[in-house]
């Protein structure tokens, strides 16, 4: 088993390279730009995996943006969600419906997919699972778009585009329950390190091959905590600095790229996240996911801002600013 706490360098990484699309552009037209290069095969009835955040969570990626988005480029796509796994302001559909509203998700019908029970998509390859238990309404949906607000995670280490399907689209009692909990235990919270990030990953795994080719993957590293969204006001302070927005058609890809653009900041920006990642593990979520055979960990790093010319995290982060709320 791969050690979830070491940083794997690109020098050190084989295979093949995908496409990562980067811009610098922090706004709703850089999130429309970036989009555009990976919507090819967004077609039919297309959902938008989006982690819509606790009650007035301050980092969670702004609604404007969200909401050009979907009334420009993907009219008629709905935000899906779940239902969260701890007691609080998500974990009944009702609860969950009030704070969709206090956050302002009200432009557009969120489904919460596991309203109305759950489905079972299977796991290909899995060592922990040969199922993963979902939220029925996934099967509604043609297409799926992750966006992802790219930040640290309590568990996790860090939380990019696998750990947003991969807890996010398990329904809130069994699938979730699955992940975090081993049957039995009075923990609710006592699976970790490296087989938490592999569970994640596999349940990531069942919902990537569900939608085929028909999926693609947006990171926004803005307002990148090391708390989850999930901690809503009570999440760390910001002190990494923004950095922009990332889209690629491979998980695995823009995940490792999203690491690596932290990594290669300048290390007084990036210690608090960098010492997350590694406390919790969580770079057993890549060299895992690549196990699976869920995509690469090598990529060409396309500057969308520059002529489309090929560049390295370092030049991705080059110049970026301390952050400021």
């Amino acid at each position: 088993m791969t050690d979830g706490s070491k940083y794997l360098p690109y020098s050190s990484r084989k295979g093949n390279e995908s496409i990562v699309y980067f811009t610098r552009d922090l706004s709703a037209d850089g999130l429309r730009k970036i989009y555009a290069r990976i919507n090819q095969h967004i077609t039919g009835k297309i959902a938008v995996k989006l982690h819509t955040g606790e009650p007035h969570g301050p980092n969670i990626i702004p609604r404007p943006w969200v909401k050009e988005l979907i009334t420009n480029d993907i009219p008629g796509a709905r935000i899906i969600e779940t239902n969260s796994y701890y007691e609080g302001d998500r974990y009944t559909t009702e609860q969950h419906r009030k704070t969709l509203n206090i956050n302002g998700w009200d432009f557009v019908n969120v489904d919460i997919i596991d309203e109305l029970g759950t489905t079972l998509l299977p796991v290909k390859g899995g060592h922990h699972f040969s199922n993963m238990s979902m939220g029925i309404n996934l099967l509604n949906y043609d297409s799926l778009l992750v966006l992802t607000h790219f930040k640290g995670h309590v568990q996790g280490g860090f939380g990019g585009s696998n750990k947003n399907i991969g807890i996010g689209c398990a329904d809130g009692r069994i699938g979730k329950a699955w992940i975090h909990t081993t049957p039995g235990q009075p923990d609710q919270w006592d699976i970790a390190n490296e087989e938490f990030m592999e569970k994640i990953c596999e349940s990531s795994k069942a919902t990537v091959d569900h939608f085929g080719k028909n999926i693609a993957y947006i990171n926004v590293m803005r307002n990148m905590s090391v708390s989850c969204d999930c901690e809503g006001v009570a999440a760390e302070p910001v002190v990494t600095p923004n950095v922009g927005i990332l889209a690629s058609l491979d998980i695995l890809a823009i995940d490792s790229a999203s690491v690596d653009l932290v990594y290669a900041l300048p290390e007084h920006f990036h210690h608090d996240l960098v010492e997350r990642i590694e406390s919790r593990h969580g770079h057993r979520q890549l060299t895992y996911m690549k196990e699976l055979g869920m995509g690469n960990d090598r990529y060409v790093l396309i500057d969308t801002d520059n002529g489309d010319s090929r560049i390295y995290p370092a030049d991705a982060v080059k110049g970026v600013k301390p952050f400021e709320g």
